[in-house]
């Protein structure tokens, strides 16, 4: 059924928008990433987060461009999302970052590597910040930051481990030239087909992936039949076989694969990986202190 034309007018409009807007993206960055092409299907959001993008990383502020860079690099590594860490090392050394910084936070000069507590804290448990971890940035000395500088640099991070956020829910990919990557075509806001086709997960993997969890379900489905026939199987046997059939599958990679890949490439940006997120308050617990402004 044809749209009626009120609604074609409208749609027509979208696209026109979201067709400027990923030119501008384009022209502006020599490339259109997979995060514009997924924000892309709601032109008005992918405005105001482009413009802010390129206020925070292109404009006029206190810090060189390359340690904006490299804090969002910081900010990435905090939720391990290396998508953004491998996008941003990229941008780093194209506005002439040092690549021996790239190593590791070790090899980054010491004034960065203060930001590591505060980057620690507001990735999991803001609450925990008070006035003295400010105050240890900004006290005079040879590695200290100006107020102009912290505020950027805490903006920064704030809007790295959001977009991390962001990233990992949409299951955002490398693109075709960062390592891992691969091609991504931009998902089509008008296609008919199921849930499980390519253009409705934005990139040509969708489909193989939803294929292999279909195939491991009905694995463990055999295996809870089975055990109705077989007598005297334990639950305990029962949970090691589930276990083994999803080692198996192709789904999970082998833990000692995926850690190393992450220790190379992410964990390297970061101290203490160990400190997570735990519940702000719990029944029965004093609440912890909070830091205000006031």
């Amino acid at each position: 059924a044809r749209l009626p034309p009120a609604l074609q007018i409208l749609q027509e409009g979208v696209e026109s928008s979201r067709r400027q807007l990923l030119i501008e993206a384009f022209v502006s960055a020599g490339r259109v990433d997979n995060i514009t092409m997924v924000m892309g299907l709601h032109p008005q959001y992918l405005s105001s987060f482009w413009k802010t993008q390129y206020l925070l990383l292109r404009m006029d502020g206190p810090l060189p461009y390359h340690k904006r860079h490299y804090i969002a690099i910081m900010a990435a590594a905090r939720h391990q999302c290396s998508y953004l860490v491998g996008l941003h090392m990229g941008e780093f050394l194209q506005v002439g970052g040092n690549p021996a910084w790239l190593q590791g936070l070790h090899c980054a000069p010491q004034k960065l590597r203060n930001l590591n507590e505060i980057n620690k804290l507001l990735a999991h448990r803001p609450w925990l910040i008070t006035k003295e971890h400010i105050e240890a940035l900004l006290k005079t000395g040879e590695h200290s930051w100006s107020l102009a500088e912290l505020v950027q640099a805490l903006v920064l991070l704030t809007h790295y481990h959001s977009l991390a956020s962001f990233v990992f829910g949409c299951g955002i990919n490398p693109e075709a030239d960062q390592d891992g990557g691969h091609g991504c075509r931009p998902p089509s806001p008008h296609s008919d087909s199921s849930p499980a086709s390519d253009d409705s997960v934005g990139c040509s993997g969708g489909k193989d992936a939803m294929q292999e969890v279909e195939a491991l379900m009905e694995r463990m489905k055999l295996l809870q039949e089975g055990q109705l026939e077989e007598e005297g199987v334990t639950q305990e046997e029962m949970a090691t076989r589930f276990e083994l059939e999803k080692t198996e599958s192709l789904l999970v990679a082998p833990s000692d694969i995926a850690d190393h890949s992450l220790q190379s490439s992410v964990l390297c940006f970061v101290e203490d990986p160990e400190f997570g997120y735990k519940d702000f308050t719990r029944r029965g617990e004093q609440a912890p202190p909070t830091f205000r402004a006031q």
